[in-house]
């Protein structure tokens, strides 16, 4: 399985996109989250990723940076359908608060022909706190991470047995959350700066981590490899080097700080 970053940044940036990915297997692909807007299928263009082949989706929470490249993608998948230029379905998972949203925003943003495949054909489908989902062929399990400001769910999927991958959102793994993420071998986290330049970028006053409270929790949690991403970009030309520097200092694992559209083998 690949893994490709299609942005790395958090909601403000301007010089990369926001963080979104897709986890690959074969002919196989998982979008999660779509970033702040149509900005993701350029960045799917440049990653070599046919959207007609995104018919799996997972929308982590309800803010602009994350939502809005969905809404493109149900104005694409629809509007594809409608016109008969895809066969089959697609399916958009999200808590059940989202999924409302989700049926609103698309009554609201797409022509009524294009909004009438949503149900027979593009089926927005709520996951409750907890549950397990086959996707890419393996067990997935949901689960709410507590945030302190808007509700947001996470996932952790077994990428073989004994080996998981997590994903935490773009918040702190919470204390209630974290037997989801020990022991994984991938953990995907959060990482909204340096612990050096906390003064300067703030991220406790959003309820983010630094790179050194992140590298800090996956140590404790066991964490075989982990990727930072929902970064600030002014650092941008060196964060890759200085991310990994201040890292190394508090987690002894695999540490890895992707660029917009970088790909991992899993």
């Amino acid at each position: 399985m690949q893994l490709t970053m299609l942005g790395t940044g958090n909601a403000a940036v301007t010089r990369c996109y926001n963080t979104c990915f897709v986890l690959r297997d074969g002919e196989n692909n998982f979008l999660v989250d779509g970033g702040g807007g149509n900005g993701l299928l350029r960045q799917l263009e440049l990653a070599d990723i046919d959207w007609r082949t995104l018919r799996t989706i997972f929308v982590t929470h309800r803010h602009i940076d994350h939502i809005m490249g969905v809404a493109w993608m149900m104005r694409k998948l629809c509007q594809a359908m409608c016109q008969g230029d895809i066969s089959g379905e697609a399916v958009i998972y999200a808590h059940q608060e989202l999924t409302g949203l989700l049926h609103q925003m698309a009554q609201i943003l797409l022509a009524k022909k294009h909004a009438a495949m949503i149900g027979p054909r593009l089926h927005i489908v709520p996951v409750e706190d907890g549950e397990t989902l086959d996707i890419l062929g393996r067990p997935t399990t949901f689960f709410d991470i507590h945030s302190n400001k808007d509700q947001q769910f996470g996932f952790s999927m077994e990428l073989e047995p004994g080996k998981k991958l997590t994903c935490c959102g773009d918040e702190p793994c919470h204390a209630q959350s974290e037997d989801y993420a020990r022991g994984s071998s991938w953990l995907l986290h959060e990482a909204f700066c340096l612990h050096s330049q906390a003064e300067v970028f703030k991220p406790y006053e959003k309820y983010h981590s630094t790179v050194k409270d992140a590298c800090e929790l996956a140590q404790r949690l066991e964490v075989e490899n982990l990727l930072l991403y929902h970064t600030e970009d002014k650092n941008l030309d060196k964060r890759k080097e200085l991310y990994l520097a201040e890292g190394k200092a508090y987690f002894r694992g695999n540490l890895y700080v992707p660029d917009d559209l970088e790909t991992l083998t899993l």
